[in-house]
């Protein structure tokens, strides 16, 4: 995990995207598809700007009639950052790790509490009494949080990659840990090797290319390279509390999606999820790592828009496992 010393300075572009002001702070977003189209909220993980979805998913899922808005979460992208706010040190991870102590509460700056606030107030922003929400790993875990918080404003609910921390649950990979857990780089060019690295080992093995993945980081690094929100981040996760018993209280058109082959949230983490959320499919793909590889982006979009419609029909989908290759 790249912990440096915070500093005022802005690594952040110009860009002609919407801005929205939500609980106390300013997110970017943008949008694809019809106005008055059915929204799709998409909450990306830990570290990920927004453009970490595709703009292919984003067309399709538009292209099949709703409103799709992605936007950057607090503290990375172009969203506001929390210069100043505190931050765990690479001791206080390795404790954690290691010797299975707590994170020291000074160290947390928010929850995946505040998150799901965000992602609300952005409803809001937008004038918008609910949408169909879509997590990725971290994002999942806002959505479920958004779910838990104000269920009359969740319409469906897709958690991919993603867990309810349930003790118990199988640790990240030693690959995957020592991967995120690295000091920081000191250039651009060593952030995007470190960046193609991470996807290297946390992705889907055959369907990882490196040009691509490469282009990609430096696309990102390039519209915005603070980093300092990443260790803030991954501290809501950690010190927040387990949603599984919570979330069998709830009830919503849900699908979970999840990779056989994921390092960083192994596969249990996906049937904890399932199990969790009362009426949920579960769609376990063999060749997924923790990422959205392009040969998948159609089966993605599929399952996305088939669990929104049934949640525009208000009809909970029945409980299935399905597997794909």
């Amino acid at each position: 995990m790249d912990v440096g010393v915070d500093s005022p300075e802005r690594h952040d572009h110009p860009t002609a995207m919407p801005e929205a002001f939500s609980n106390g702070i300013t997110l970017h977003y943008d949008e694809h598809g019809a106005k008055d189209a059915p929204p799709i909220l998409l909450i990306m993980g830990l570290s990920l700007q927004m453009i970490a979805w595709p703009e292919a998913l984003c067309a399709d899922l538009a292209a099949r009639g709703f409103r799709v808005i992605r936007f950057d979460n607090r503290d990375v992208g172009l969203s506001t950052k929390l210069f100043g706010a505190p931050s765990p040190t690479a001791t206080d991870f390795a404790g954690l790790f290691l010797l299975g102590r707590r994170l020291p509460a000074a160290r947390v700056a928010y929850r995946l509490t505040d998150l799901a606030d965000d992602a609300l107030g952005l409803l809001d922003a937008l004038g918008l009494e609910s949408a169909h929400v879509v997590g990725l790993s971290m994002g999942g875990m806002v959505a479920q949080e958004m779910l838990l918080r104000a269920p009359g404003r969740v319409r469906s609910l897709v958690s991919m990659h993603s867990s309810t921390l349930e003790p118990g649950l199988p640790m990240p990979t030693a690959d995957a840990r020592k991967v995120l857990f690295q000091s920081p780089p000191r250039s651009r060019e060593e952030a995007i090797e470190r960046g193609v690295e991470v996807f290297r080992v946390i992705g889907s093995p055959s369907h990882f290319d490196a040009a691509r993945t490469r282009a990609r980081t430096e696309h990102a690094h390039d519209r915005s390279s603070y980093r300092l929100g990443v260790p803030r981040q991954l501290a809501a996760i950690l010190s927040s509390e387990p949603r599984h018993d919570r979330l069998r209280r709830t009830e919503v058109p849900a699908a979970v999606v999840h990779g056989r082959l994921d390092p960083l949230l192994p596969v249990a983490h996906g049937e904890s999820t399932a199990r969790a959320l009362r009426g949920a499919s579960l769609h376990v793909l063999d060749d997924l790592g923790h990422d959205l590889p392009e040969a998948h982006l159609p089966r993605f979009a599929e399952i996305i828009a088939d669990t929104a419609h049934r949640g525009e029909r208000g009809q909970p989908p029945g409980n299935s496992i399905q597997r794909h290759r």
